[in-house]
């Protein structure tokens, strides 16, 4: 029994829910400690597979070249030394004193800086190189080639351009201890007649490319070439220097025809030479069957006439580029009988320091109409053909067959007497032009006397000339 006054519950009248009793609140949950925050990690180099990272590096070398980059990547940390020192990456290199150009005692003392320093690195990093380029090399050329020879037999292209002191026992050196040596530029070096010839008595057999600045020892090199010694040779060119020649190169065409059949690139650029007379009763030579490239711009005096154009390319079906500029004798009528027939690229305008050319008047429809369908460029600037006769040249890109389009994109009529319902039509009709120079054309209005160097601005060029009242299409 309670006693009497005691406080009671009250109780839930029968038949009703009793209230829910009341829950504790929970305590609060402390707030999670901030992460702190993440620097680079300084260890994704190790992690990133040494694959990966050659292949990076190739990408930026096939890019910039190996120097300086290789040489900077390699102080970064053990895993990007031992990419940067994958032979694989060093296949091609360009070398160059620090102070070349100064004079002769900074280039000196520069040319012993870089070949203190290439005594360690050709032996361990060029094991693999195939491309050699040597830049302003004045007097340590023989060195650094010895060296070469002893640690890259993988040599397949060397280039010496503005280097001096070039001995006949270095190139032979060379030619013994590369046996992949295919290929030799030496433009703009001074180079002694008989290194070069000894060099194409040991190596003459496997050369595929040779470039040539001429000199007065051109023709005892032509010599060696026109003895068969080079019988796979594939590409020939010949340029003139700063001081140009003033006796003309005599070339006997058939000769070389005969030495080098299987020339596929034939360059005479700006050289001043004389086609040997084929004589009475003589055959004419075999040609070059498989000739797709000849170069014969010249802006000084040349011998270049229709027929000593036919001796060279009577035989060649395959001739994909022809580049007369400046060759005054060469008259559409000549071109139009030449064998090739795919013709992508020709080059008829004005080259170097002329300014016009005395050439036929009429004539320019044998081009077009002979190539309209493969011509990617051509270039008619300075050429004085007449505006009814541009007119009938140019026509010929709108007569491509139905369901397809010429395939011409740059076209040059600078100094030209093209007029503008021309230009209107070779533009509706050519959609791939994206380079057309309109400079100096005299029957033009000022306002489009200029060069159109994309798509988008050669359509504006054409929205101007059928839109405004001035250039009627």
């Amino acid at each position: 029994p309670r006693e009497r006054g005691a406080s009671q519950a009250p109780r839930t009248p029968p038949g009703l829910p009793r209230p829910p009793k009341a829950r504790p609140r929970p305590e609060p949950e402390p707030e999670p400690e901030p992460e702190p925050e993440r620097g680079p990690d300084p260890g994704w180099g190790d992690r990133l597979p040494l694959e990966i990272l050659v292949q990076i590096f190739g990408l930026l070398v096939a890019a910039e070249g190996p120097m300086p980059f290789l040489g900077r990547a390699a102080r970064v940390c053990r895993r990007w030394h031992e990419a940067a020192s994958q032979p694989l990456l060093w296949h091609t290199v360009t070398l160059s004193p620090p102070l070349a150009g100064r004079p002769t005692k900074g280039g000196a003392k520069g040319e012993k800086k870089l070949l203190a320093s290439l005594e360690w690195l050709i032996p361990n990093r060029f094991s693999q190189l195939q491309r050699l380029t040597l830049l302003h090399w004045k007097c340590q050329v023989h060195p650094v080639l010895k060296l070469a020879s002893e640690s890259c037999p993988r040599l397949t292209f060397l280039k010496l351009a503005d280097c001096h002191g070039l001995t006949p026992d270095t190139l032979v050196m060379l030619a013994k201890a590369c046996p992949q040596l295919h290929s030799l530029d030496l433009q703009h070096s001074m180079v002694e007649s008989t290194a070069l010839v000894s060099f194409l008595e040991e190596a003459g057999p496997r050369m595929l490319r040779l470039w040539l600045t001429y000199s007065s020892q051109t023709t005892a090199i032509l010599g060696a070439l026109l003895g068969s010694c080079c019988p796979q040779l594939r590409i020939l060119a010949v340029s003139t220097g700063i001081s140009r020649n003033t006796t003309p190169l005599q070339l006997p065409v058939e000769a070389l025809q005969k030495a080098c059949p299987q020339l596929q690139v034939l360059r005479l650029l700006n050289l001043m030479w004389l086609p040997k007379p084929l004589g009475h009763g003589v055959a004419p030579g075999p040609g070059f069957p498989d000739l797709e490239e000849l170069c014969l711009a010249s802006s000084t005096c040349n011998f270049v006439s229709n027929e000593v154009l036919g001796r060279l390319l009577h035989s060649s079906p395959r001739l994909r580029l022809l580049d007369l500029r400046g060759c005054a004798r060469i008259t559409p009528a000549g071109l139009h009988h030449l064998p090739c027939q795919a013709l992508e690229h020709l080059y008829l305008g004005l080259y170097g320091m002329s300014d016009r050319l005395s050439l036929a008047k009429e004539g320019s429809p044998l081009l077009t109409q002979k190539w309209y369908c493969t011509l990617r460029e051509l270039d008619l600037s300075g050429q004085g053909f007449s505006e009814k006769d541009l007119e009938q040249a140019l026509a010929a890109f709108s007569g491509v067959p139905r369901g397809s389009h010429p395939v011409l994109c740059s076209l040059n009529l600078r100094g030209t007497r093209v007029t503008a319902s021309t230009v209107s039509s070779v533009i509706s009709s050519c959609p791939g032009l994206v380079y057309l120079n309109l400079e100096c054309c005299r029957c033009l209005p000022r306002g489009l006397k200029r060069a159109y160097r994309s798509p988008e601005e050669v359509q504006w060029c054409l929205e101007q000339l059928l839109t405004s009242p001035l250039f009627p299409s």
